[in-house]
């Protein structure tokens, strides 16, 4: 097998920055109205606990609509076309939701924001731009600005509305996006091709053999369920700030101590969860701590500090779930399935978000603030019980070898000798990508057995 270096070329490194950017940029404009949103919609005529929640959420509705769709256009117009039209569509939105003065305006501006579902097209240009042996860490650099922009936008987001107002939020968006448009086209390279990824994009082929995987739709249903509790919430939890006696020009101070203590208190679980192969533990002790602050949150004693208290035991269990759920996919997912097994994931974030904002409303606008908290502290229990039977993830991972020949019997022997090296898991061969996907063990697996078989021939 040809050594190659993983040190990242001088256009992988503007390809991964860039498109990093725009991923985070992107999912910091949708998040910076998730903890101001419910406090000024009093500025906003017609606006009920409900359409609040619907607001809150509609994004995740057109998102899950139209992403694969866009991913799938990508292929066929370019990607940076598509993703173009994305951040222009979402641009609008924002403009729209930032000239509403009805919360049916904001609704059809956060709608439009959803509309730009640039996430699959962002991702397939990411491969497209970079190696095998390094496109891994480049997906992980994607995957953790999202965290971040998360973070930052808990923050950010209620300074600017102190500032400048609801819409002042989502100008800033509008402008944002439009600076994502020039690092796009000056400063992300052009793609050297365009291809199909079957660890990124959809192959439709193994869309039935993912959604049908028992171990994979309970992934599914965790993601749905976090985001939809994560939405829901937020109709309550800035009042529940107010009325701890904290100004609305101050909530940015409390999410971000929040957020950070959440973020060391992770660490360490994600640690044991990867080095010490307790992925399920530490996903159903992460679930537990949300139940567990959701009923607390829902009852009178959560008052004072009480409140951070339980803040800081539900967000960590979300950014601990965040972290460690793409990783259990990647290790559950069959050799070549990744990307497939990925957009059912993503589509189910994104309809967990549309009804839990939708749920929330409802709960607050019918039965009050405390319900929200109870009604989501309910399904997550029926969410922890599902994930109780799961089995735990074995110790795989995902890797992708060029192949130096491809006539078909070749690639006939070239499987069975593969499945037979000690390690090595799953295989999927693909002459027409010249690339072998392969599910392995790195703690078992003959790497000098796997080198040989993938070495060029000797001449």
């Amino acid at each position: 097998m040809r050594k190659v270096s993983a040190l990242l070329l001088a256009a992988e490194r503007r390809a991964i920055s860039g498109l990093a950017g725009l991923y985070a940029s992107r999912m910091l404009g949708l998040f910076m109205v998730l903890p101001v949103l419910a406090l000024y919609a009093d500025t906003l005529a017609g606006a009920t606990p409900l359409l609040v929640g619907v607001a809150l959420g509609i994004y995740g509705l057109t998102q899950a609509s139209l992403q694969i769709p866009f991913g799938l256009l990508s292929d066929r117009i370019g990607r940076k076309r598509v993703i173009a039209m994305g951040l222009l569509i979402f641009a609008v939105g924002s403009v729209v939701a930032a000239m509403a003065d009805t919360i049916v305006g904001v609704i059809a501006g956060r709608a439009l924001q959803g509309g730009g579902a640039v996430a699959a097209a962002i991702m397939a240009l990411l491969a497209d731009q970079t190696r095998e042996q390094v496109r891994t860490a480049a997906m992980a650099t994607i995957g953790l600005s999202i965290g971040v922009s998360f973070a930052i936008a808990m923050v950010l987001g209620p300074w600017l509305a102190a500032w400048a107002g609801l819409s002042g939020v989502f100008w800033f968006t509008a402008l944002l996006t439009l600076a994502g448009l020039v690092v796009l086209w000056r400063w992300v390279p052009p793609a050297p091709r365009r291809l199909r990824h079957r660890d990124v994009g959809l192959d439709r082929q193994q869309f039935k053999s993912v959604i049908t995987r028992p171990d994979l739709w309970r992934l599914d249903l965790s993601i749905f369920a976090l985001h939809l509790v994560l939405m829901a919430i937020f109709v309550a939890i800035p009042f529940r700030l107010l009325n701890a006696g904290v100004a609305v020009e101050y909530h940015g101070l409390a999410y971000l101590g929040i957020m950070a203590l959440s973020f060391v208190a992770m660490v360490p679980l994600v640690i044991v969860a990867e080095k010490r192969q307790r992925m399920k533990l530490m996903c159903l002790l992460a679930i537990g701590a949300i139940a567990l602050s959701l009923a607390s949150l829902g009852m009178p004693l959560s008052q004072g500090h009480w409140l951070f208290v339980w803040l800081f035991v539900f967000f960590t269990g979300f950014n601990l779930l965040e972290a460690t759920l793409p990783s259990m996919l990647s290790k559950l997912a069959p050799a070549g399935a990744k990307g497939t097994a990925m957009g059912v994931y993503s589509t189910s974030q994104f309809l967990g978000a549309f009804l839990g904002g939708t749920l929330g409303g409802l709960l607050a606008n019918v039965w009050g603030l405390n319900a929200v908290f109870i009604g989501c502290a309910v399904l997550a229990l029926g969410w922890w019980a599902a994930m109780w039977r799961m089995p735990s993830p074995p110790p795989l991972s995902s890797e992708v070898m060029a192949l130096h020949e491809t006539q078909p019997d070749a690639m006939n022997l070239l499987m069975e000798h593969l499945a037979d090296v000690v390690g090595v898991e799953d295989v999927m061969v693909v002459p027409e990508e010249r690339l072998v996907y392969l599910k392995v063990n790195r703690d078992a697996l003959d790497q000098a057995a796997l080198a040989r078989l993938m070495s060029p021939p000797r001449t």
